[in-house]
């Protein structure tokens, strides 16, 4: 298997990204056996949950299958699956916008429900991986913002369906582009990263004890939080455009 080192400070993303190409160039076939992760942390040099890490983004891309005491194998795979839908057309209004975060939040409630049911060790594991680097990175809010994602990621291959995976992978990553600047904002303050961590382990320890009302619920209250956020920006951004308008700027 070819690698190529990377120091410490590059994020999973690179390591999912080389062996991701791999699989696509045929170097990597469906049925083969990826190195340990101990193996895998020599041959790039990191550490453990940045390769825990790397590991469930290929997951959640359906390339890679990973079962507790038998390594990760590589899936067989249709190029077509990696082509999600692309709303960037759509997303040119506020109305369009709060449209997709109200698919957003039907979906992720559902998907909250049947990951309290079939999620496994091995999915509680990665998730409270993530929590514990979202603790770590509060101050650094790039780091925060993609453990953010990658929680709901990890939350949605906890229902072992491959299409929820697929449909919040296509949805966040168009709202975060949608959200850059809100984004931005709330991350940028501790305190309020903190507010989303918490909020993340409510999650998290509904699905623990497959409380599907309670992960529901306490999803529901996290995605409310940016609703809030995001009505607060737009007001204040129509309120700019009046000011302007006025003359007041």
């Amino acid at each position: 298997m070819k690698t190529t080192k990377i120091n410490r400070q590059k994020i999973y993303e690179v390591i999912a990204e080389q062996i991701k190409q791999q699989i696509i160039d045929g170097d990597l076939k469906p049925g083969d056996r990826l190195p340990t992760g101990k193996e895998l942390c020599e041959m790039y040099g990191v550490g453990r949950s940045t390769v825990r890490e790397a590991l469930s983004a290929l997951e959640i891309m359906g390339l890679i299958e990973t079962r507790q005491g038998e390594g990760s194998t590589v899936k067989t795979w249709n190029p077509e699956i990696m082509a999600l839908p692309n709303f960037q057309d759509f997303l040119i209004s506020e109305e369009t916008v709060l449209e997709l975060m109200e698919a957003r939040k039907s979906l992720e409630i559902s998907i909250s429900r049947m990951a309290a049911i079939k999620r496994t060790e091995e999915d509680l594991n990665k998730l409270e991986d993530n929590l514990k680097y979202m603790e770590l990175n509060l101050s650094n809010p790039n780091e925060s913002k993609k453990t953010d994602m990658l929680f709901h990621k990890l939350l949605a291959q906890s229902t072992q369906n491959s299409i929820m995976v697929h449909l919040i992978e296509a949805i966040s990553d168009q709202m975060d582009k949608a959200m850059e600047e809100i984004r931005r904002i709330t991350f940028g303050s501790p305190s309020l990263s903190r507010k989303i961590l918490k909020e993340h382990r409510a999650i998290y320890q509904a699905v623990v004890e497959q409380n599907t009302a309670l992960a529901q619920q306490k999803m529901l209250d996290h995605l409310g939080h940016f609703e809030g956020e995001m009505g607060e920006y737009y007001k204040s951004k129509k309120e700019l455009k009046e000011m302007e308008k006025r003359g007041k700027f």
